[in-house]
Order: C-alpha cells, then structure tokens, then sequence
C-alpha cells in the first residue's frame, strides 16, 4: 500500500449546491470549475443534471473544462440517468455517471419502503444503464457507514459486476469514526479481490457532521481506500464535507506515517482556490480555518514569534508558501518583543534607529492594549510619523459626527496647521453635512484646507474583529489634477481614521511641492 497515488475527486461544485446559502450561477460554477481543473484534481462532480439548471451547468463545464474526468450524479432512476448521459456527453471519454441509492436498513424501511432483494436488482439496472451512456460509471451505495457490512458487500459485488468502475462509500450523515470506518474499508478490500488488485477503484466520500470527515478520509485512505471525495473549504450540505485542503496536506506534511501516499494536486493554488469559492458561494471562510483561513498561519504570542525569526519549523509544520500563503503572518500584539518589531519594520522597508525601533515597540504595546493585533499598514502608519517621512502640515485636533437634521450626518472637524518654516500653529474648525459621517467630515476638511479631494479609492477594514478593532484606512485622492495620492491611518473610530487618512493624503500632496 505504500507509494501509490489517490485519485481526488472533488465535489464542490455538486455539495455546494446543498448547502444553505451556497447556490451559484452558471458563470461562477465555470470560474469554480476552470480553478479546479488547474487545482489537479482527478474528477470533477459537476452538479446533478436532472435538475434544470444543473444540467446547462454540467453540460457547459464538460464542454469546456479540459483535463479532468467530469461526472454527473444520478439516483437509480431513469430520467436522472438519461439527463446525467446527455449532460455529460460533451466530455467525451471523460464523462462519468454517477449512480447513487440508499442501502441502510434505516433508509430501506422508512425512505424507500423497499426490500434488500430489489436494492440489489435496482443496483444492477443502474449501472446497466449509465454504462449505456458512458464506459466509466461510478455507483455510491447511499449511508453506507451504517449499513450491514455484508449486505454493502453485495450490493458493491452486484454494482461491479453489472460494469462499475468505481465503488464510492459514503458517510452520508456523518455517522462513522476512523477506526470504525477504516475497518469497514478493510473487510471491503478483504471481501472484493477487484478492490484489491486495483481492477475497480475504492472510493470514500465522508461528511463532517461530528467533526471527523478528514479524519474518516484519512483512515479509510490508510486501509485501502484508492479515491477520496472532498471539496474546497470543506463545503457542504450541513456541517459539510471532508475540506481537500486538509486532507491533501495531511499526506503531504505527514508522509512520514501515511508512506509516501500522494495525489496530483498543485497545493500552491489552495489559497486562490478557497477564496475564489468563498466569493463564489457566498460562504466565507473561518478565520481559523485550517490551511486557507487567514489565521492558519499568524502568531501573536511573543515566544512563538521569537521561534518563528529563529526557525520557522519551530511553530509551523507547513511552509505558508506551499498552500499559496506569501509568507507567516506575524501578528503584533502587547506581547510581542522588540525582535518582532523589528522584522517586521524590515519587511515592510523602514530602516530605523535603535532607538527608533523602542520607541515604535512601546507604541504598539500601548495600542495593543486597544486592539487584539497591529497589522501592517498599522505599524507602518506609526513608522513614518516617526521618522517624519510626511511633514504634518494640517493635523487633526478633533472630529466629531453627529446625526444632524433629518438624520442628514453633520461633522465638526478641528485641524492644526503647523505653517511651513516656523511660526505659530493656528487651529481651525469647520461643521459640514454629507452623505454619512465620513464624507461629512471630508467635506469639513475641505473647507479648512482650502483642499477638495476627489476620492479614487477607499478601503476601510478591521485589523481585528469586534467593536474595539483598529479600524484601519487606505485611500487614494486626487486634488485637481490626474495625480493621485495615497493615505493611510489607523483609528479605533472609522470617522477618525478615515479623516487621519485623507489629512496623511493631503500632507503628502503638500510635500510633492504644492502652495498651501
């Protein structure tokens, strides 16, 4: 069993479908697709043609996407069949049917209302008939985790011998635990010699209702198990499915125990590939997701980022790089040391003074105690007010926004101007309306400045979540001319901080040589 390849079939596109929230068009489902393909995934499940719009879907992407094998689920009944033969077709000798019915005792009494001898018979026809449409047919014996080990026996032997070519065992509800699972897959390989030699592939497709999909996947691939069914970020119907991210990188990292066991994927794309789904679907990722949520590879606790600098090995058994990652993400908190500080002042391109980098440790110590992280354009905020790198011509006192008349939001906004040279700086407020608070406010500082900004672009985000987060501002401004320049600050207040940023804008556009 060591040093042999699993086929990754992946069925995002069919579970996403079944998941709450998680429908998309026919132009996502092909971006989805195409992503997959150049994944490397073996198989791509493209949808459920039966059902209308599946079908233009499947139909599409097995014209389309090239490489895979497409596949087409089906129930054992005949317009499901005929309507998965015609979607696939243009996918040549890549399309796939699959043929799924249920075997559980619990299915056959209260589901189906049907007898064991007519599973079997039904089985038969099934595969009989998606072999008339295609050469590779796939059959699932539905909830198979909790049907009796030798009645799954004959329905597999029955399903073979009418000519599939895979046999996928699913844990359709979530019912299996590894040992368990493994075992069934064990006395399926012992029972079934096809399974054995390799003449028809063994498949497993595990749910996560306890939490234990990947970890059923990986057992039943130690015990024999030749293809495994998974989908981007673990999507699914539910609590969702085996996530193929954890399970590719399980074999990968740990080779040492699953003996060289590997698969095709390109595992530099998982990012791209889990963010373009989150878009897709409209299902976004936990932060603390596993290889691709945005915390799988961010430290904040002082002795792990001390271990990081060190030797990255020391607290990451994954290089961030091999998943699609840039790099680990060292996250600054009250906890950090000046070490940290210091790296991160380099990789973001400040040279400092020692005594440059204490006084910037101190600061994000103190905010710290604000936020839970200061992020990267947080620490470079603070960088370049300390090393001047942006003359504060106009800096801000004040702002307050208030909801104002009709609930039209009013701000007041009191600015320093510290004249060019020397002198005395003066202070100067302004109340003004807007659209919300922040253009309000906006709209203040012009009428301080003398300065009116055309805004080009503006990203606000939290550096961490909740009420308290570092409200954190990028904003690019033209001022009369087809120049633009940027701004950035950072605030535990978004009106603060966006109007900190346009001022930063503003004194950036003052340095470039413009008359006050």
């Amino acid at each position: 069993m060591k040093n042999r390849k699993i086929v990754i079939l992946d069925t995002t596109l069919r579970d996403g479908e079944q998941c709450p929230g998680g429908s998309m068009n026919l132009r996502e489902k092909l971006q989805v697709a195409h992503k997959l393909a150049r994944l490397g995934n073996d198989v791509i499940e493209a949808g459920f043609p039966v059902i209308e719009d599946d079908f233009a879907a499947v139909k599409q992407i097995a014209t389309e996407v090239k490489g895979p094998i497409i596949a087409a689920l089906a129930r054992c009944v005949a317009k499901d069949i005929d309507a998965a033969g015609e979607a696939i077709k243009p996918a040549g000798s890549r399309g796939r049917i699959h043929v799924f019915l249920a075997t559980s005792k619990i299915h056959l009494e209260h589901k189906l209302n049907k007898a064991k001898e007519e599973i079997l018979r039904l089985t038969e026809w099934g595969v009989k008939r998606a072999k008339g449409f295609v050469v590779d047919v796939e059959f699932s014996p539905e909830d198979a985790s909790r049907t009796e080990p030798e009645f799954l026996v004959k329905v597999c032997r029955t399903a073979i011998d009418a000519g599939a070519t895979t046999i996928n065992i699913p844990d359709t509800v979530g019912w299996a635990v590894p040992e368990q699972f493994a075992a069934l897959i064990r006395h399926l390989v012992h029972e079934i010699p096809e399974f054995a030699d390799g003449r028809v592939v063994l498949s497993v497709h595990c749910h996560n209702d306890l939490g234990l999909a990947v970890a059923n996947t990986l057992a039943a691939v130690q015990a024999g198990a030749g293809q495994i069914e998974v989908t981007v970020n673990g999507i699914g119907e539910r609590a969702g499915n085996a996530a193929s991210e954890e399970v590719v990188l399980a074999l990968k990292t740990r080779s040492d125990y699953f003996g060289g066991i590997e698969c095709g994927i390109d595992t530099t794309q998982y990012v791209e590939a889990s963010q373009l789904v989150a878009r897709m679907s409209g299902l976004a990722v936990q932060r603390s997701k596993a290889i691709v949520g945005a915390n799988a590879f961010a430290h904040g606790s002082g002795i792990h980022i001390d271990g990081i600098l060190k030797k990255r090995e020391t607290y990451e058994i994954i290089d961030p790089v091999t998943v699609g990652w840039n790099e680990s993400n060292i996250l600054l908190t009250k906890h950090c040391g000046r070490a940290a500080v210091n790296d991160r002042l380099k990789k973001l391109g400040f040279k400092m003074a020692s005594a440059d980098v204490d006084a910037i440790t101190e600061q994000v110590k103190n905010l710290g105690d604000k936020v839970k992280y200061v992020r990267d354009d947080d620490l470079s905020s603070l960088a370049e007010v300390r090393l001047a790198l942006v003359p504060e011509v106009w800096t801000l006192v004040t702002v307050m926004a208030l909801g104002g008349n009709a609930s039209k939001p009013v701000a007041t906004v009191k600015l320093r101007k510290n004249p060019r040279g020397g002198g005395v700086p003066e202070e100067i407020e302004a109340t003004s309306d807007g659209d919300g608070p922040i253009d309000a406010a906006f709209k203040a500082v012009a009428k301080i400045t003398g300065k009116k900004a055309r805004i080009e672009d503006f990203l606000l985000r939290g550096s961490s979540p909740g009420r308290d987060a570092l409200g954190g501002v990028t904003l690019k401004a033209s001022f009369g001319s087809e120049t633009t320049v940027s701004g950035k600050a950072s605030d535990t207040d978004s009106v603060v901080s966006s109007t900190l940023a346009l001022l930063n804008s503003i004194n950036r556009h003052l340095a470039n040589g413009d008359a006050l």
